[in-house]
């Protein structure tokens, strides 16, 4: 309980600290959004911040940070330790910047952010990852809720069904305004999430607060119950709740809807804190409602038997149902069902803005929005019914904290450019080295990707890292410290 209530401590205080440093880093100003300058009454439309912060936590959480959270926490209390200054140092600074870049672009996708400051050849295979990936993300975001609804529902309502209308949801949401069905629908599915974190999280603390695992020499050297290694397999099962390459397509969303500068930390980094939250209870939930008056090694056995038995679904609505009862269980269910959804329709959402930006088509067209987005949902369709969505899910776990990576090298370098003094830019280049050698160390090992020993991918990884710093610092340190000599003397 201890452990517990400390990390969230840390959370909130790292919102109001370390956020407020990369606020300041940032140089927010008092110039015009894209959204007071050239409203469209589509996708800029000018809100209020309470309301996009909603949507902004909507938007990224999904599954993640609960479906994430639970296999996570089967490799015990160290989780909690990546959920904390994952996201304080790494996943809120990726969030902001995203966002804050986006917006500082006319609110551009973010393959086009990346590629303004990384160079033509990155923003074609950012253009075309990005697709590619959103898709993953709604596509996989269907049929989890689908599952999940056919749980609740009569047996005639089976997952097929639901499927079908989830997607035509989809559809509609893609296409219309973003304050006709996001706008308005969102708020209240962000309280319906907030509700289930604090119940599940509360009746936790109540009832089972004193098993809950503290953060301990020997429990940090708890095995995983299957063996596998926590570097760099749990930095990328637990993305959405520490760090997501997926929010950086998000962010420019809400970076089309801020009306004021002032805003971004709030709703970008805030919201990435909100969700570490979410993250943190469902990892506590989870390791200690299997423990049973047991050991840690038991409790962290018994939820990975249940993930394998049934699949986080299943671990999600027993946890809820046996917590708060058939009534709060059903509400807790709710909650995780919206989270989902919610972020699977604005990832067809960005990727029809992606399209849009890339090929340069106009969105406040009727019959242009329409073109780009019933092809993608079609698409989406076909590509829910005919591939099992748990091994796309493990594709996109790789490839989305790739992602993640490459934003966070384009904060970097954007921070170069117009932050302070380079020593400012390593607030982005150290997150962004870290996640350098978890995507490349994970390529290396991941039984879906190459599958080779530890042996050589933690020495890929780490070295691969190392050098894309050096790379970093000698063209951000040694370059200009070169050149401010260069103009002493010339002014001499």
């Amino acid at each position: 309980m201890i452990t517990f209530f400390a990390c969230l401590v840390f959370l909130v205080v790292g919102f109001f600290t370390y956020g407020k440093l990369v606020e300041k880093v940032f140089h927010i100003d008092d110039r015009q959004t894209p959204a007071v300058a050239h409203p469209d009454g589509v996708d800029y439309v000018p809100m209020k911040t309470w309301r996009i912060f909603l949507i902004q936590l909507l938007n990224i959480a999904g599954l993640g940070p609960i479906y994430g959270a639970l296999s996570g926490a089967c490799w015990g209390p160290a989780v909690y330790l990546w959920i904390v200054f994952g996201t304080i140092l790494g996943g809120a600074v990726h969030d902001f910047l995203s966002g804050m870049m986006s917006e500082r672009n006319d609110g551009k996708s973010i393959s086009e952010v990346v590629g303004l400051y990384m160079g033509k050849v990155i923003t074609f295979i950012m253009r075309v990852f990005s697709v590619v990936l959103l898709v993953m993300v709604g596509v996989n975001f269907a049929a989890g809720p689908a599952g999940l609804l056919s749980k609740l529902t009569p047996e005639v309502l089976t997952t097929n069904f639901w499927l079908v209308v989830i997607l035509l949801y989809y559809l509609a949401a893609t296409f219309l305004p973003i304050d006709k069905i996001v706008g308005k629908l969102y708020p209240i599915f962000g309280i319906c999430l907030i509700i289930m974190a604090i119940g599940v999280g509360g009746a936790t603390l109540i009832l089972h607060g004193a098993e809950m695992p503290e953060l301990t020499a020997a429990n940090l050297a708890v095995l995983h119950p299957n063996g596998t290694p926590k570097w760099a397999m749990m930095f990328v099962t637990v993305a959405c709740g520490a760090v997501s390459g997926f929010h950086a397509t998000q962010s420019p969303m809400m970076a089309r809807c801020i009306k004021s500068e002032k805003e971004g930390h709030t709703i970008f980094y805030g919201a990435m804190v909100a969700e570490g939250i979410i993250a943190l209870i469902w990892a506590s939930a989870g390791v200690t409602f299997y423990m049973n008056h047991g050991s840690l090694l038991d409790g962290m056995t018994g939820l990975q038997a249940a993930i394998s038995a049934g699949g986080a679904g299943s671990v999600v609505y027993e946890v809820c149902t046996t917590l708060l009862g058939p009534v709060g269980g059903v509400l807790a269910m709710i909650g995780v069902i919206a989270c989902p959804i919610t972020s699977g329709d604005t990832a067809f959402r960005s990727a029809r803005l992606t399209i849009a930006d890339w090929f340069h088509v106009d969105q406040a067209d009727t019959k242009k929005r329409a073109m780009l987005a019933v092809p993608l949902l079609a698409a989406g369709a076909v590509i829910v019914t005919a591939l099992d969505w748990n091994v796309l899910w493990r594709y996109f776990s790789w490839s989305n904290q790739t992602l993640a990576m490459i934003v966070l090298w384009t904060g970097a370098v954007f921070l170069h450019r117009y932050g302070y003094p380079p020593i400012a830019s390593m607030m982005a280049a150290l997150p962004a080295t870290f996640m350098t050698a978890v995507s490349i160390t994970y390529f290396f090992q991941a039984p879906e990707c190459l599958h080779l020993s530890t042996s050589i991918a933690y020495p890929v990884g780490i070295v691969a890292a190392i050098i894309l710093f050096v790379l970093f610092y000698v063209q951000t340190f040694v370059r200009k410290k070169d050149e401010n000599i260069l103009a002493q003397q010339m002014g001499k």
